[in-house]
């Protein structure tokens, strides 16, 4: 029986709420599948329905804070705040007390704000998530982050169940129950996989990689040798700032074994205020974990923009190449370059738990396919700046510093960093590699 969570601010959106609670029904009757739903209201006020599994004022009483008020004493914002820690609570100990195959909501910006961001905090990568949002065709960044969560765009506001609206519901029952449904019978072949690995001598290494368009000829290399070589089931993340927060947040969810850190771009942004942003929080969930992990310099030549029209002044006087119509590139400088270094180095000085795990890789031939002498990033100066600050920098510590002058996409380069990653692996489970 697939069982669905089903969100809602039943205060404003009860009608629709309902509606696609009653949708959920219809699909489970019409395909004669028995569902469950467990319909958490997440409204400011008390509403009273016999749809309604977790109202108001047992949300507040369990999951509040001892003591609070509940929203309405506090202005919308902080009462959302709010409501977002209690439904999280809520979600967390359903998750952990019963299976859940599938996460649903609807809502205009406020509620999406809302139930987006519980399916953040609360639910892991795998599980189905959909939210039909007045906002899904906008910037929809912060409201995915990191994570798998789909959005439907309603077309109209979701206020009354005009016939357009019960279409888009409709057609948005019918996914999540398909999702939820096809999620329970993956479960089930995922358990009867893990058993009958459990009783194999061989495990399979979970290896994530960053990549960028420009780091992409390293990964495809350090990819199939690794599966072609090792036990290993490789995980690529496309290095645009959502792709480190999802490597990371499989790290802190115990999905991945090792990392081949081998696209760091994304600390350029932070520092010089590209599109494509890491968190602050960059390198420090894997180094606390302290796993398998080697780090180096990947596309670091390079901050992302949008068209060249929307370069920031300050910067229109630098070496910027047109990468597609939506992207432009701007060339990292030599102080930009030892701020990364110098990012990478605090996080290594502050969180690395296992130093004898971790491992930096410096290409010294450029460290993106359009970093390499004679092309448009080429820059040794900068190159030497970001290289120089890490050397100097873990000169004498436990972290092993590797200085290759090869360029980051020369075959030979990648075959060895994957080599090498796997040789750290034998050592963190006590194994020899092949």
């Amino acid at each position: 029986m697939p069982h669905i969570i089903l969100l809602g601010t039943l205060d404003t959106k009860r009608a629709e709420v309902l509606y696609l609670y009653n949708q959920l029904q219809n699909n489970a009757a019409r395909f004669s599948t028995p569902l469950k739903i467990t319909l958490i209201d997440c409204g400011c006020h008390a509403i009273t329905d016999d749809a309604i599994t977790i109202g108001h004022t047992d949300l507040l009483a369990k999951y509040a804070p001892s003591g609070h008020a509940g929203p309405l004493t506090l202005p919308r914002g902080q009462a959302i705040e709010f409501l977002i820690s209690c439904v999280s609570s809520c979600v967390i100990e359903l998750l952990r007390t019963t299976e859940i195959h599938g996460i649903i909501g609807a809502g205009g910006s406020g509620g999406t704000s809302l139930i987006s961001a519980v399916m953040r905090a609360a639910a892991p990568i795998g599980l189905p998530k959909l939210i039909v949002s007045t906002i899904a065709s906008g910037d929809t960044g912060p409201v995915v982050g990191e994570c798998d969560i789909t959005l439907m765009y309603s077309i109209v506001d979701i206020a009354g169940t005009n016939r357009l609206l019960r279409e888009v519901l409709g057609n948005a029952a019918g996914a999540i129950f398909g999702m939820a449904s096809t999620y329970q019978h993956r479960l089930d072949e995922s358990r009867a996989r893990i058993a009958q690995d459990n009783r194999s001598e061989e495990k399979k290494t979970r290896v994530g990689i960053t990549m960028f368009g420009v780091t992409t000829p390293c990964v495809d290399r350090v990819r199939s040798h690794l599966e072609s070589n090792y036990p290993v089931e490789v995980y690529v993340f496309h290095a645009t700032g959502h792709g480190g927060k999802a490597m990371e947040r499989l790290v802190e969810e115990g999905h991945l074994d090792a990392i081949l850190d081998i696209t760091t771009t994304e600390i350029c942004d932070l520092i010089a205020g590209g599109n494509m942003s890491c968190d602050a929080s960059r390198l420090e969930t894997t180094l606390r974990r302290g796993i398998p992990n080697i780090i180096s310099v990947g596309a670091t030549d390079m901050v992302n923009f949008g068209p060249m029209g929307t370069v920031p002044h300050q910067y229109r006087d630098r070496n910027l190449q047109v990468h597609n119509p939506t992207v432009t590139l701007m060339r990292t400088s030599a102080a930009e370059c030892q701020q990364v270094g110098d990012f990478i180095l605090d996080k290594l000085n502050r969180f690395a738990q296992d130093r004898s795990m971790i491992e930096v890789w410096l290409p010294g031939g450029g460290v993106s396919s359009i970093g390499t002498a004679g092309s448009v990033f080429a820059d040794a100066e900068a190159d030497a700046a970001l290289a120089g600050t890490l050397r100097s920098g873990l000169k004498g510590s436990e972290v092993r510093v590797v200085s290759d002058e090869r360029d980051i996409n020369d075959d030979g380069f990648a075959v060895d960093i994957a080599n090498r990653l796997m040789a750290i692996v034998a050592k963190h489970s006590g194994a020899t590699t092949c």
